[in-house]
């Protein structure tokens, strides 16, 4: 048990480091490249990169809709909760951040998943860097809006069972 608790106290430190070691790495790294668009483009590059554009922009659309309406959900129970003559207050704060730490992991997904269709058609070296930073700093930030929901879960189901 403790073997694990160690193992698992080490992750919680390694992974995190890692993540931003690789970060600065990949900011620091500038391959010198020319991003100037040819003129001599294939048309069914161009089309292409038009639809993939599209596609890019609808999940940033989405991004925003979930993150968006999660918010509003969000402050309608906590005011709800707060305006009642309810005891559970603090109970239902945590509830209202769990749901939207959920949201915001599901948000975050959709902008990495923008960020892959915008790099996805032709891209050159710095765009594949600059990819690999943004989807780092998102699986970093990710990484410990997770921790700190299953930690409060945890929390919750211990008290529960107090």
């Amino acid at each position: 048990m403790k073997k694990e608790s160690l193992r698992e106290s080490l992750i919680d430190i390694l992974l995190p480091l890692a993540l931003i070691f690789g970060l600065v790495l990949l900011l620091s790294l500038n391959t010198g490249e020319n991003n100037q668009t040819q003129a001599s483009k294939e048309p069914l590059e161009s089309w292409l990169k038009l639809i993939v554009s599209y596609l890019a922009a609808g999940a940033e659309i989405a991004a925003a809709l979930v993150i968006g309406l999660a918010v509003i959900r969000g402050l309608a129970i906590y005011f709800r909760q707060t305006f009642s003559q309810s005891r559970q207050h603090f109970d239902s704060t945590e509830v209202v951040r769990l749901q939207l730490g959920r949201v915001l992991a599901l948000g975050l997904e959709f902008t990495v998943a923008s960020d892959i269709l915008r790099t996805a058609v032709a891209p050159t070296r710095q765009d594949i860097l600059n990819l690999g930073a943004i989807v780092l700093l998102r699986t970093l930030l990710n990484y410990f809006l997770e921790r700190e929901i299953r930690q409060v879960e945890q929390s919750r189901g211990t008290n529960r069972e107090e």
